[in-house]
This record gives structure tokens, sequence and C-alpha cells, in this order.
């Protein structure tokens, strides 16, 4: 997982200048909507809710965006879709597992659209609990460096059950349960140290490493799932080189 997300980071640093930036508003957007749905419109009592906002206004999504989607999904406003959440799996080139999470109204189409993107681009369906076994939901929280060093944050997520610390080169990624994450996030925000995301996510338990040219194929099939606005995230367990994403870097 660790070369994906070393990817994932990457491309989420362009998401805001490059243009993919209407798809990525489009979907954290969404979030916002089904978290207020899920759990009632106060951010301050529905913690998916807060950093649903949260991310949305790092990724500089306008608020007047994110206030509609809010009201729609409490129903203060009228609108909003009958959301659905469905897990497609997966492999890609090199044998790469891969599972695609959907966030969708119509099952159909978003499960046409997964079909197309993973024929064109070197990967095949497969069937449900053939992949899954191989990955574990997760607390993920991302951070920039800056003047941390990995000892910092390790010393603040501790005691609030972080169970490890990336270092993903410009970043950091605190690992826990997915129960301990608004705690791991609490303890960041009270030692000081600002955070990009923090969110459920698949983590794999096996990793597969790709070479270059395997971890161009990769890319290009989970950024073609990508660009379906029925499609969340996208989850692998491709290891990206420290070589490897230095040679990405200057595509």
């Amino acid at each position: 997982m660790s070369g994906h997300s070393k990817w994932a980071t990457t491309k989420h640093k362009k998401a805001v200048t490059d243009a993919r930036r209407g798809k990525a508003f489009a979907k954290l957007v969404k979030n916002v909507e089904v978290a207020a749905r899920m759990g009632g419109g106060d951010p301050s009592a529905n913690p998916t809710l807060f950093e649903a906002i949260r991310t949305a206004k790092k990724t500089s999504v306008p608020n007047d965006n994110i206030e509609r989607a809010r009201k729609r999904g409490a129903g203060e406003e009228a609108g909003g879709a009958d959301w659905q959440t469905i897990m497609y799996e997966g492999y890609g080139p090199n044998g790469v597992a891969l599972l695609v999470e959907c966030l969708t109204d119509n099952k159909n189409r978003a499960a046409g659209e997964v079909r197309v993107a993973m024929s064109r681009n070197g990967g095949n369906m497969a069937d449900p609990g053939s992949v899954s076994y191989l990955f574990a939901r997760k607390g993920v929280v991302h951070l920039e460096k800056g003047e941390q060093t990995e000892d910092d944050v390790l010393m603040a997520v501790l005691d609030a059950g972080a169970e490890e610390v990336l270092d993903h080169g410009e970043s950091f990624e605190v690992v826990s349960e997915p129960t301990d994450l608004i705690a791991v996030r609490t303890a960041l925000q009270e030692a000081g140290i600002d955070y990009d995301t923090a969110e459920a996510a698949f983590h794999a338990s096996v990793s597969v490493e790709v070479d270059l040219e395997g971890a161009r194929k990769v890319i290009r099939l989970i950024e073609a799932l990508e660009d379906s606005d029925d499609v969340q995230n996208v989850f692998s367990n491709a290891d990206f080189p420290d070589e490897v994403m230095a040679q990405l870097a200057e595509d």
C-alpha cells in the first residue's frame, strides 16, 4: 500500500491545480452530503461530517457548495440523491489487487463504468471476496512533514491508539484502527500538528512491488477508474519503490 499511498499524496497536491479538479470537487461535495445524511447536519456532533467539510475546504471547494451539500444531506434543503456504497474487486497489471469503492445512485451505471475502465486498461473484474481478504479497513491520517520528525508524530499519537507512522518522503501516514481515528486526529490537533486528511481506508496486508512500466500501467488504470463520477476511492496493494516514484514524478 505504501507505493500507492505515496502516489496518492502526490496526486492530492496536484488536484487543486490540474484539470481533474472539477471531479475531485464533486466527490468531496458528495462525501459531505452523505455524511450529513448518515449522522446529522451538525459537524460538532458528527465527526465524519466534520472531516468531510474540513477536507473539502482544504481542497478549495467553495463554501457555498459545501453548505448546500450539508443542507441537502441533513434534509434542510430539497434535493439530494439516494447514494449507496458498493465495493468492486479486481486485478490490475502485474497482478496488483484493487478495491474500487463507489458511491452511486445507479448501481448498473457504476458497475458498467468500472467494468469498462478495467477492460480498457489491462484490468479484470474479480468475484466478491477474492481480493478483499487481502485488505483490512484502517483509520488513516495523512500529514505533511513540515518541521515534525517521525518521533514527534509518534509521541503525539501513540496513546491515542495509533499502530504505526509510515514515512512517505515528504509526508507521514498515521495508521490506526478505524475506531481510534477520531482520537488520533484529536491528538494531533492537541499537539499543534496540522494534518491533510483523516479517513477510513483499506490497507493491504501483502503488497506487490512494480517496476516503472508496471507502475505507469497501474496508475493509468487507477486514474481511469477515478474518472468515473461514481468511484470515490481506489485502493491497491501496489508498492512503488522510491526510484520508481522519482521517475514517475518526472513524467
